[in-house]
């Protein structure tokens, strides 16, 4: 087994282990609207920060603009094309407890999240928390809204709990098969999967995380919590 799989390994045990808490807390104890959204927007901030401080700068290192362009067209397709059927399965399912578009959508979501956090491992060892770190705060907002959306679609606590932390899963999936397929990869092919999963994590923030966010009403303290998070992470990452 390769340092790399092993670090990955390593990593992922976090956002892992933050899809198995948001689940179980979200199943037993319904988060307030306010305390969701802070989550959110602190997530958002975080999120915006790794891509700001650590990804979009180690692409634009590369330099190589056609593989990097290739690789965000690819991950924006492909968001829009499975939030698209998210919302088709969704209209077409309505009445039943769990949502198959939603938990297609996150379970992919989740998937590419690992591919990240295995990339990580390849792109150096501050890269590779900083990822870990934002992609942690993200998966356990995902983890608290699959949670609360089965809930309320009337699934049982135990299933609540279930779906969302089996789901988690998958990053472990994503982390650990990322880092071995991608262990001899050139930098081309690198700089092309780190661009999709920009793609996919600008995607997440703006039309995941600062959409739900705003459903609730914003107050300076819920704003404020998204320059936070982008803050902590930046300095952190310094």
């Amino acid at each position: 087994m390769s340092v790399a799989v092993v670090h990955a390994a390593v990593l992922v045990a976090f956002p892992v282990a933050a899809a198995v808490a948001g689940s179980v807390t979200a199943a037993f104890v319904t988060p307030g609207p306010k305390f969701t959204s802070g989550i959110q927007h602190f997530a958002a901030g975080v999120v915006f920060a790794a891509l700001a401080g650590e990804v979009l700068p180690d692409l634009r290192s590369k330099g190589n603009i056609p593989v990097v362009v290739t690789g965000f067209a690819a991950g924006v397709a492909l968001l829009l094309a499975l939030g698209a059927y998210s919302r088709r399965v969704e209209a077409r399912a309505q009445a039943s407890a769990v949502p198959v578009g939603l938990v297609t959508a996150v379970g992919l979501d989740l998937l590419i999240d690992g591919l990240l956090v295995g990339l990580g491992s390849r792109l150096g060892s501050n890269q590779g928390v900083v990822l870990t770190i934002a992609l942690t705060l993200e998966i356990l907002f995902l983890a608290l809204s699959v949670s609360t959306r089965l809930a309320a679609g009337g699934a049982s606590r135990f299933t609540a709990a279930l779906v969302p932390s089996l789901l988690g899963l998958g990053t472990a999936i994503g982390a650990i098969g990322g880092a071995a397929l991608l262990g001899g990869a050139s930098q081309q092919v690198l700089a092309g999967v780190l661009a999709f999963g920009a793609a996919a994590l600008l995607y997440l923030v703006t039309e995941e995380l600062l959409v739900e966010a705003h459903e609730t009403t914003d107050s300076p303290l819920l704003t404020g919590l998204f320059f936070l998070g982008f803050i902590a992470l930046y300095a952190l990452a310094s």
